[in-house]
């Protein structure tokens, strides 16, 4: 597998580094900076973590987020202004096959009660990803935004969890302004249909757990997991927080906000071909039996997901699926 990153800008790529395999240590060379008849500002750098896993750091004028080679995940995003704004727990661990507490996990091919025997919520956030060097091309304008292309093939390891082929290229990407966005696309390369769930597990930093509201779910039917799935509709003009809460928006509308009244700031959550939003937060009870979340960090974390959950995506041999989310800031005085 080539490894090496794409950075935006210009479009161009950098010349082919050293054949490379999908190990820890195969994150390819260093990338080079974007040229400087561009933005100098943006740039993309390649660094490890303290159990030497490759990390992505992305940087965009006064925005950056961090990009982990373990399950691709995003473990941050920050601005200049807003500081953090993805919740990471103290207590994560990063080091296969253990997945990282916090930023947003990559969730597939399965999520939750889905599974087949194998690993939580699927394997994808468990696994090193690749860097794609020559990715196929993805329609859209990415000339300000600087960005990295990773890849996760089926393997014989995972064909005895879940036994169908496939190809999973994610495209993260950061604007000037600090939008961060994420495109999907799963490929059929079996000789069968499959089908499968996916979900972008976004845990949000928030001030205090009490101090935040999600508004955009209003007349919305959602699946609560608390009480075996019975459907209900959402009756309030927006949602809050006192209990536990785990449930699935089904067919929901596309862009949600989540107000942090504290923080004085609202988290503009956009999905396509994501039918579903999942929200999370564990409470007293079940943090204490979350062994990589500390007791209170609940306080400090609300997970607002889009999916694709209730009605798996299938796709037959050579289709292709294309799910986007993407994630804004807006401050209020």
């Amino acid at each position: 597998m080539k490894a090496s990153a794409s950075i935006s800008g210009t479009g161009k790529r950098p010349p082919p580094s050293p054949q490379k395999s999908a190990s820890t240590s195969g994150a390819g060379k260093r990338p080079p900076p974007s040229p400087p008849d561009k933005n100098p500002l943006q740039s993309v750098e390649l660094v490890k973590d303290k159990n030497g896993i490759p990390q992505l750091i992305l940087r965009n004028n006064d925005a950056s987020a961090t990009v982990s080679l373990l399950g691709a995940q995003v473990i941050s995003w920050k601005t200049k202004v807003t500081g953090e704004l993805l919740f990471l727990s103290k207590k994560a661990i990063f080091k296969p096959p253990n997945a990282v507490r916090g930023g947003i996990p990559i969730c597939f091919p399965e999520f939750k009660t889905r599974e087949t025997g194998g690993e939580n919520h699927g394997f994808a956030r468990n696994r090193i990803w690749v860097i794609e060097e020559n990715p196929p091309h993805l329609s859209g304008d990415f000339k300000e935004k600087v960005y990295v292309d990773l890849l996760l093939k089926s393997s014989k390891e995972d064909a005895k969890i879940w036994p169908h082929s496939f190809e999973f290229r994610l495209r993260i990407s950061l604007t000037a302004l600090g939008i961060l966005d994420l495109t999907s696309r799963i490929r059929n390369v079996d000789r069968k249909n499959f089908s499968f769930c996916m979900v972008y597990h976004t845990y949000l930093l928030v001030s205090d757990i009490w101090e935040v509201r999600i508004e955009g779910l209003e007349t919305q039917y959602y699946l609560d997991n608390l009480l075996q799935k019975q459907r209900f509709t959402e009756q309030g003009a927006s949602l809050t927080f006192e209990s536990e809460v785990d449930r699935i928006y089904t067919d929901c509308n596309n862009v949600v906000a989540v107000r942090d009244h504290y923080k004085k700031r609202t988290v503009i959550i956009r999905k396509d071909g994501l039918p579903d939003i999942v929200v999370w937060n564990p409470w007293i009870k079940k943090s204490k039996s979350i062994a990589d979340l500390g007791d209170k960090e609940y306080q400090q974390m609300l997970c607002v997901d889009g999916a694709a959950v209730e009605n798996p995506i299938t796709l037959k041999p050579g289709e292709e699926w294309k799910g986007c989310l993407e994630l804004s800031i807006l401050l209020s005085s």
